[in-house]
């Protein structure tokens, strides 16, 4: 992994200065960890990135949804201290808050909770029923602007998706590009299945989002999110009757062509 170039920010100034000068990671540096790491545990890929340094300032994003507890244990382990950034949007069910809280006092986690600028708010959602008729207007509010802003400090975001979660995430790679920032998503449980998360919950006796029993798999703001019925994509209830899939943080999947063939270093 001597190719896989880092740059740790040395302070909040310096990251943002650098953003779109000196990129972190490029897309060659993606298709060796993917092909260094194929095959496997997502627990001990956990504990080798970390452990080597070769992600650089890495923070996770968590949601605190259904599946939430199973990536927030595996890292935890690992680097206890590392800052878990919760996008506290206004929006979310109280269960949400609470299971935050919980999960944060059983595992010792160091959340950062990331609020929308209240200036903009203001301006823009004054009314606060934005999410009725512009969902993509009050992400970029919610979501996507103050985690951009947070990112700033930070080479790599480690999230919980996972590929089976819809038919825009299959293909999901356990490495990717966070757009033309530079910076690297790592998703250690892209390739998990149902039933592996089931018993990581039980095995580390871990609690469960209090809606997941209610029929909500994928738990995001409370406007926006709806019961899923059998059959359905686990995040069908996410922006029920829109042609909407992400908030914004996260795009649709392009599955990563990682032969190693396509890795110049090979």
């Amino acid at each position: 992994m001597a190719d896989v170039k880092v740059s740790p920010p040395q302070n909040s100034d310096r990251t943002r200065d650098r953003i779109d000068v000196a990129p972190r990671f490029t897309q060659a540096d993606v298709i060796r960890l993917n092909n260094l790491f194929r095959g496997q545990d997502a627990a001990e890929v956990v504990a080798s990135v970390i452990g080597a340094g070769l992600l650089g300032e890495t923070a996770i994003v968590s949601s605190f949804g259904a599946e939430s507890a199973v990536l927030l244990h595996l890292v935890s382990r690992v680097a206890p201290d590392m800052p878990v950034l919760f996008l506290d949007t206004g929006k979310h069910f109280p269960e949400t808050l609470a299971y935050r809280d919980q999960l944060a006092a059983k595992l010792g986690l160091n959340i950062v909770n990331l609020t929308p600028d209240s200036e903009e708010l203001a301006k823009k959602d004054a009314t606060e029923l934005r999410w009725s008729y512009d969902p993509d207007g009050c992400c970029e509010i919610r979501k996507v602007k103050p985690l951009e802003k947070a990112m700033a400090d930070f080479d790599t975001s480690i999230t919980g998706r996972k590929g089976f979660q819809s038919s825009t995430r299959q293909g999901l790679a356990r490495f990717e590009l966070d757009g033309t920032t530079g910076r690297l998503k790592f998703n250690p449980l892209a390739n998990w299945t149902r039933d592996q998360l089931d018993e990581y919950f039980e095995a580390h006796d871990l609690p469960r989002h209090p809606l997941e029993a209610e029929g909500y798999p994928s738990i995001g703001c409370s406007p926006c999110t709806s019961k899923v019925k059998p059959g359905e994509d686990p995040r069908s209830g996410r922006w029920r009757g829109w042609d909407k899939t992400e908030c914004g943080i996260h795009t649709e999947v392009t599955p990563l062509g990682d032969d190693p063939a396509n890795d110049p270093a090979f």
